[in-house]
């Protein structure tokens, strides 16, 4: 996916300027597509003078008029186009997880390093999960109510609710494993010899 169709989905959903959009994303989009503010204003621009987009100078009491763009035609066969292509599933790239991986080589004394930055990870990780349910209630307060927009809307929020659940649950046994170790309640640490693994039987 290209921050074409994401910008695209949110001026479909709601007309808006490019601080509106800007805002949009810190506050929902973010949620599965991150974007600076820069790159979004340099996108809109490109997505404008190629058609995608149409925008609209909008009066504002006091203050300097203000674009407001909305999807046109073009761009929204586009995303009808992107909607019917295929997409393939995501490949991980972990740091983290081969960090932890990684301690096994390494000093006894790393272990407790590497529970600080897990910790540090779970922090960021618990603070999202808080941020995604504060703004389940603020945004679908009546799930009976919803219309399709808001219910595939709510399905993506649920999405990111349980992912982050996961990652919490994740990160509570990598440090109930690493406490463990620490405390010398576990095997020897890795050489690098011996009851070493094939590549097929590597998570």
């Amino acid at each position: 996916m290209a921050l074409e169709h994401a910008i695209l989905v949110s001026l479909l959903e709601q007309p808006g300027s490019g601080y509106e959009l800007a805002r949009r994303f810190d506050r929902s989009i973010g949620r599965f597509w991150t974007a600076t503010h820069q790159q979004i204003y340099r996108v809109l621009r490109r997505m404008e003078a190629d058609g995608w987009v149409a925008a609209e100078e909008v009066a504002q009491d006091g203050r300097p008029d203000k674009k407001v763009y909305s999807a046109a035609g073009p761009g929204r066969a586009a995303l009808a186009d992107w909607l019917r292509e295929p997409v393939e599933p995501e490949t991980v790239r972990h740091e983290l997880a081969v960090k932890i991986r990684a301690a096994a080589f390494d000093e006894p004394a790393a272990l407790t390093a590497l529970i600080s930055e897990v910790e540090r990870h779970r922090d960021s990780h618990a603070a999202l999960l808080a941020r995604y349910l504060h703004g389940e209630q603020r945004d679908f307060p009546d799930l009976a109510a919803l219309d399709t927009r808001q219910e595939l809307q709510h399905v993506v929020l649920r999405g990111g609710i349980e992912f982050e659940r996961m990652n919490l649950a994740w990160l509570d046994d990598v440090l109930a494993t690493l406490r463990r170790l620490a405390d010398g309640r576990g095997g020897e640490q890795g050489t690098g010899n011996g009851n070493q693994m094939t590549e097929s039987e590597i998570c």
